[in-house]
């Protein structure tokens, strides 16, 4: 833990409080926007957010220094040279394999268990913070953070791949060409898929993370699910439970730059997001407002 932690958790009391007073019914996004700085605050989400942005950087600067040969890595990659805006779909295919789910497991960790951990979860309680209240805003903080994580690779992404490679008409994986406004678009798209899917996996964290006060192993038993499901979903003979796996249609968004776009794999992967996000959402809101508080 570093030093600077118990200031944050001083701060989050103090953020408590101001919340809390005075007393009112009226709806509130202070206990959002204290929740959303002290997630912002920590210097290991800074620098996960530099390692999330280092990502498209380093691909379009090797690309540029030794373009991809024929029939090597994927298509994204292999189209880089003619858009700069396949940079971003290509880190996003390469960061939803690990760096991705491992800054949302990061979050949600820390959601419920690090505040149990560092000894603030009781005091939020005293409070007049409802538990169901506190539950739905750190799961609102988790989807923002995951479309921040999104975000800054569409963006560093589409930044150096211009910068590198121009821009222009795109050809789609159909083989016809759009503008580049329709391009931006449909990267736009794929920016918004991919965090509904980080979204999903986020409340099944948020559920993890209501079961334990040490914030790494909810972190670790995130990122084992995540790499489970990842290997069950390419095991040939238990296909018929591939459909069912959070992970399945991740890598659907490719479907969003065909001409026209191909819509039953993207509409799949979020009904399956979608069911996700309730479950473990009811379970976590059904571990949380009956477990015993004692830190």
């Amino acid at each position: 833990m570093s030093a600077a932690e118990p200031t944050l958790a001083d701060d989050r009391g103090t953020a408590a409080r101001r919340d809390s007073a005075p007393i009112s019914r009226r709806p509130s996004s202070r206990l959002l926007r204290s929740e959303l700085r002290l997630i912002a605050g920590r210097r290991r989400n800074q620098m996960g957010l530099l390692v999330l942005a280092a990502v498209p950087v380093l691909i379009a600067v090797a690309v540029r220094i030794s373009s991809p040969r024929q029939g090597r890595g994927p298509d994204f990659v292999s189209s880089i040279t003619s858009n700069g805006l396949f940079v971003p779909l290509a880190a996003l295919s390469v960061e939803l394999g690990l760096f991705l789910p491992l800054a949302i497991a990061m979050l949600a960790g820390d959601a419920v268990a690090g505040e149990a951990n560092l000894g603030t979860l009781r005091y939020l309680l005293t409070v007049p913070v409802g538990r169901t209240r506190l539950l739905v805003t750190k799961y609102a903080s988790l989807v923002i953070g995951a479309l921040w994580g999104v975000a800054v690779v569409v963006l560093a992404g589409a930044a150096a791949g211009v910068a590198l490679f121009g821009t222009g008409p795109m050809l789609t994986l159909s083989g016809t060409e759009i503008s580049f406004g329709s391009a931006v678009w449909r990267v736009v798209l794929v920016g918004l898929y991919v965090a509904v899917g980080l979204a999903a996996l986020a409340a099944v964290g948020l559920f993890i993370s209501t079961l334990t006060e040490q914030p790494l192993a909810a972190t670790v038993a995130l990122m084992i699910f995540t790499i489970l499901s990842w290997i069950a979903d390419s095991v040939p003979q238990i296909s018929w439970l591939h459909p069912w796996l959070l992970v399945d249609q991740w890598m659907a968004f490719g479907d969003l730059l065909r001409d026209p776009p191909f819509w039953d794999n993207i509409a799949q992967g979020l009904r399956v997001d979608l069911a996700y996000a309730v479950v473990f959402g009811l379970l976590a809101w059904a571990r949380f407002a009956g477990k015993d508080i004692t830190s």
